[in-house]
């Protein structure tokens, strides 16, 4: 069952390593948001390969993409589309913009006005776009990845919490090994020229199935419980002024799902909680300001929750099944 997914998911990190080498951990994320209907926040420095990777994840699954350079006078028509008067046929026509797609990268999305980051939230949350009070269906699946380069903060507009919170999974590239760093300039060489071939794995049908496939896996009480007591504690943290909100409970849940589904298996573990924790939680809470001079980040505060509360010792959710699982509803 989900054993067998398992293995065709591996292709498709394989695939995908033929141009963005050294970034599995990344590239699993990047599907654990896909599957679970999420988007996904990349901050990283300038040249890492966040647009190759969007792109080459996009071509292995048979997704249509596509790459919006946000600045400062873009404007959210630019983004959603807008109605342009036929001289044919004497009447106004919907055209399309580029967030009619199956990924969109919005590539610096904070260089950009709130007014035109705010037509992404729409999209993001509610999976349409409403132009002129006529509302337009996004065909699934739909995901956004994001990208922040978090060393150039002039002529830039920060997100507000209320987008940063739409987003499932916050990651980060990082730089290559020494022996990763070298692959890359000897696979380079070896196919002379600069983009790799790369093969569709999985169609669109099939990664919907997959995606309903998801929302069987087995969670145990145990495990709701081990959520929701990691995000409260989030709330009680002396150095945050707000913590994770229940919409963050259940993407925790969502993600945790998700990549017990990508690890072959159709329930989930306290390692699979505790492995997207950090990225599903650290930008969703808002820190207060002599927490951030003296260097405590998000991220190190999740770490410190994950440390503190307590995994379920009896957990037993190996071949487990219930009807009563979660389906994702509610604050997703």
């Amino acid at each position: 069952m989900a054993a067998t997914e398992s293995r065709r998911l591996e292709k498709v990190f394989l695939e995908v390593e033929k141009a963005v080498v050294g970034k599995r951990r990344v590239v699993e994320k990047l599907l654990v948001a896909l599957l679970s209907g999420g988007h996904v926040l990349i901050e990283d420095y300038p040249g890492l390969a966040k647009t190759l990777l969007a792109s080459t994840f996009s071509k292995v699954l048979d997704l249509e993409f596509r790459r919006i350079q946000f600045t400062p006078d873009l404007l959210p028509a630019d983004i959603t589309g807008s109605y342009i008067y036929d001289l044919h046929s004497s009447t106004f026509r919907f055209r399309r913009g580029p967030i009619f797609t199956n990924i969109l990268l919005a590539d610096e999305i904070n260089r950009a006005p709130p007014k035109t980051q705010s037509a992404l939230l729409e999209a993001m949350q509610e999976r349409q776009v409403t132009v002129d009070g006529v509302t337009f269906p996004l065909e699934p699946p739909f995901m956004v990845i994001a990208t922040l380069n978090p060393i150039e903060y002039e002529g830039t507009y920060p997100l507000p919490e209320a987008q940063l919170d739409r987003f499932l999974l916050k990651l980060r590239m990082g730089y290559p090994s020494y022996d990763e760093e070298l692959l890359i300039l000897k696979r380079r060489v070896e196919r002379k020229k600069d983009q790799p071939d790369i093969v569709k794995v999985l169609s669109k049908s099939e990664l919907l199935e997959l995606a309903r496939k998801v929302e069987d896996v087995y969670v145990d009480e145990s495990i709701f419980s081990y959520i929701v007591d990691i995000c409260r504690a989030t709330r009680e943290l002396r150095e945050v002024e707000v913590g994770v909100s229940p919409r963050g409970t259940e993407c925790l849940l969502k993600a945790s799902r998700a990549l017990a589904f990508i690890k072959g298996r159709d329930y989930v573990l306290p390692d699979d909680v505790k492995e997207v924790a950090v990225s599903v939680l650290a930008h969703r809470l808002v820190m207060k300001s002599e927490s951030l001079v003296r260097g405590v980040t998000p991220e190190i505060l999740v770490e410190r929750v994950l440390q503190r509360v307590e995994v379920p010792r009896d957990f037993s959710g190996k071949g487990a099944r219930s009807p009563g699982a979660l389906r994702g509803e509610g604050y997703g």
